[in-house]
């Protein structure tokens, strides 16, 4: 099973939107469940959770060519997303340089048929949204 806050699938599913038609590659990472806030979720502390996801950087060539983002260390980021605007909801061989890849596509919405995640070998995973929040963290350090 594959856990994801909803505000984070809310945040994707906006980035696509705004993308399109071009297509969108960030990395997401997680945080164990026992340090999220909000609703009783019932996972195990340790549990990890995809809470959080990084600024794709269009601008970066070696993104824009090969889809991989070189200005986020790689321990940061635990999983993928991608969007596809005139692709079907799968993986592609573009898209397989992580343990999880969260894939959407037009219309852009929360459903079966326009967000998924998969695992590094295409195989659709079961996922789960939850509505709870990461902790706050400072920029400041």
């Amino acid at each position: 099973m594959v856990y994801i806050t909803q505000a984070l699938v809310d945040v994707l599913l906006d980035l696509a939107s705004d993308g399109d038609p071009n297509r969108v590659t960030t990395g997401v990472s997680v945080t164990p469940a026992g340090e999220l806030e909000g609703s009783e979720i019932g996972l195990r502390p340790e549990t990890p959770v995809f809470t959080d996801f990084f600024l794709p950087d269009p601008e970066n060539p070696v993104n824009a060519v090969f889809g991989v983002n070189l200005s986020t260390p790689a321990l940061q980021t635990q999983g993928q997303f991608v969007s596809h605007p005139i692709r079907e909801l799968e993986v592609t061989k573009r898209d397989d340089l992580a343990e999880v890849i969260f894939v959407a596509v037009p219309p852009w919405e929360l459903d079966d048929r326009s967000f998924a995640a998969f695992d590094r070998r295409g195989q659709r995973q079961p996922l789960e949204v939850i509505d709870a929040q990461p902790p706050d963290q400072s920029l400041s350090g």
